[in-house]
């Protein structure tokens, strides 16, 4: 049997799940995103309590900064509702991650991931309050507010996003213009049946 033009199907007729090759990068991405943005957070809190550490002179400084706020340092006085989205972002993470079968989303969603959970943690658990804490931020460059490597993992996710919907690349790895750019079946080239010749009619040439 023959499937519709223009359409792609597999041997079942679903969707492409994610291969265990996928939901591993997926999750080793994510898991070693947050591991390392919880680290480095724990080492700034002590190496940077009394001190800022210059990288590169005045350009690139580690400085100890605790954020109410939302990524560099935005909308500080909305903490309790940056906390709400963030879990709503993870969750939806989550939830768009079981239609992903492509490899560069599986790492697009992974650092997503860890950037969210990253910046969620310090907000449930650090002080002030819970739910209500201040993300640690310690990296600085000139006048840019400063950040943290959660906040590096969440716009380095926005520009996978960015790339693959330029390239018309969705989740399960299918492209937009599959459909336009499928060739016709044999069958569909000819309109229309040949007719018999009828008496006296010549042969085509």
């Amino acid at each position: 049997m023959q499937a519709t033009r223009g359409a792609s199907l597999s041997s079942s007729g679903t969707r492409p799940r994610p291969s265990s090759g996928q939901w591993t990068l997926f999750v080793a991405v994510a898991l070693g995103g947050y591991l390392l943005d919880q680290i480095t957070k724990a080492w700034a809190l002590v190496a940077l309590d009394d001190r800022d550490v210059g990288v590169i002179g005045d350009f690139f400084t580690l400085r100890l900064v605790f954020n109410p706020g939302a990524a560099f340092s935005t909308g500080t006085e909305y903490t309790i509702v940056f906390t709400c989205l963030s879990a709503v972002a993870a969750v939806a993470v989550l939830y768009f991650s079981r239609r992903m079968a492509n490899t560069l989303w599986a790492v697009g969603l992974g650092v997503l991931l860890a950037g969210i959970l990253g910046n969620l943690t310090d907000r449930v658990f650090r002080e002030p309050e819970p739910f209500r804490g201040h993300v640690i931020d310690f990296l600085s460059f000139g006048n840019f507010p400063v950040f943290n490597f959660a906040d590096v993992f969440i716009n380095v996710a926005a520009g996978v996003i960015i790339l693959q919907s330029l390239r018309g690349v969705a989740l399960d790895g299918s492209r937009e213009t599959d459909a336009d750019t499928a060739p016709d079946s044999p069958e569909s080239e000819s309109s229309e049946p040949a007719r018999p010749l009828k008496s006296g009619e010549d042969t085509p040439r």
